[in-house]
């Protein structure tokens, strides 16, 4: 689900949901169920910046181009070729930017824009993510605390990382916002993060952009998901996540992806 916010007037975060194989990729519906013999998943959430509408089309720009590069990276597992993926996804992140770049380049009201990326490759066995910016990816297990997976790529979370502030002071330094790395607008290196999570049956995996985080503590997240207050009872738990963000502040964009792992 995303949600424009009770601020904004425009809704610069785009999300995907894709099973695909190596000729073609398909939409996922907002909400369902989908069985791992088709293909694999991709599930993604990026936020975008710039001027005007720049940030929208960026945003939208980095999810789509996710659905032309998927199938031709899916194909050299099925010729049972060795599949590295931190190196298919850092190709498929530096394609992206170029394209982002190559926008801004060549259209004046494209300048200066870009956008972050927080995606997850769902394979039979393990979730594959690779991420830059401050949106989010979280792993929920079954038993156990939520988890961040990714880090915020930002000048206030990575003063807290080294101790210099803490959570809530990051949540409200003036600096919060300012990106370390994004797509398109900051330099050629982008050097995403990579990293992979064995699932199991039960879990649970949560991509957000930072309207929900900034909204929301991990405990609400976890929280909300698990044991959700009676307002939200009953609801997909993507929409419980924006709803309960936006009640606490929704000063930003609202989005966020769940996908819920049930094995036979």
């Amino acid at each position: 689900m995303t949600h424009v916010g009770r601020v904004r007037k425009n809704n610069e975060d785009a999300f995907l949901g894709i099973t695909f194989d190596d000729k073609e990729c398909t939409y996922l519906g907002k909400i369902g169920e989908e069985r791992h013999d088709r293909g694999d998943f991709i599930f993604a959430v990026s936020d975008g910046m710039g001027g005007a509408n720049a940030g929208e089309f960026a945003s939208k720009v980095a999810v789509e181009k996710l659905m032309t590069l998927a199938p031709s990276s899916f194909r050299l597992a099925t010729m049972g070729i060795t599949v590295d993926y931190a190196d298919i996804l850092d190709e498929v992140f530096s394609e992206i930017h170029k394209k982002i770049c190559s926008y801004s380049f060549h259209y004046e009201e494209c300048r200066g824009m870009g956008a972050t990326l927080s995606m997850c490759w769902l394979t039979p066995e393990y979730l594959y993510f690779a991420h830059i910016g401050d949106s989010r990816i979280y792993y929920l297990p079954k038993e156990g605390e939520l988890k961040q997976l990714t880090e915020d790529h930002s000048v206030a979370w990575k003063l807290m990382r080294e101790g210099k502030i803490t959570e809530r002071e990051a949540r409200k330094h003036p600096e919060k916002s300012i990106l370390l790395k994004s797509l398109g607008a900051i330099g050629d290196n982008i050097e995403p993060q990579f990293g992979s999570v064995r699932y199991e049956d039960g879990d649970r995996f949560i991509i957000c952009s930072d309207g929900i985080s900034d909204a929301l503590f991990d405990s609400d997240i976890r929280e909300t998901l698990r044991r959700p207050l009676p307002y939200l009872v009953g609801k997909p738990p993507a929409e419980r996540l924006v709803k309960k963000a936006l009640r606490e502040g929704g000063l930003d964009n609202l989005t966020a992806v769940v996908v819920e792992i049930h094995q036979p």
